[in-house]
């Protein structure tokens, strides 16, 4: 640890918000526990409102068909569109 968070450390358990390094430790781990399921839940929300709007898309015709040798052409060809 930093000496920063050393500190912060001591001064939470100085505070008497924690009893312990321990605890402090815990609770910052449930913390990031948190933050990552709340991260994970975002980028399942996102994919399924992308996936969403494809079959919505699929369904009112709008998409290309393309033939399977051609699609790693296809896929170059829009890269290259997006970046320019």
């Amino acid at each position: 640890m930093s000496e920063h968070q050393h500190e912060l450390v001591e001064t939470l358990i100085r505070s008497g918000r924690y009893r312990s390094a321990g605890e402090v430790l815990r609770d910052g781990l449930r913390l990031i526990e948190e933050r990552e399921h709340i991260h994970q839940d975002a980028k399942l929300r996102a994919l399924q409102q992308a996936a969403h709007q494809g079959w919505a898309d699929i369904s009112a015709g709008r998409y290309v068909d393309v033939a399977d040798g051609q699609l790693e052409d296809f896929i170059g060809k829009l890269g290259r569109s997006a970046s320019s």
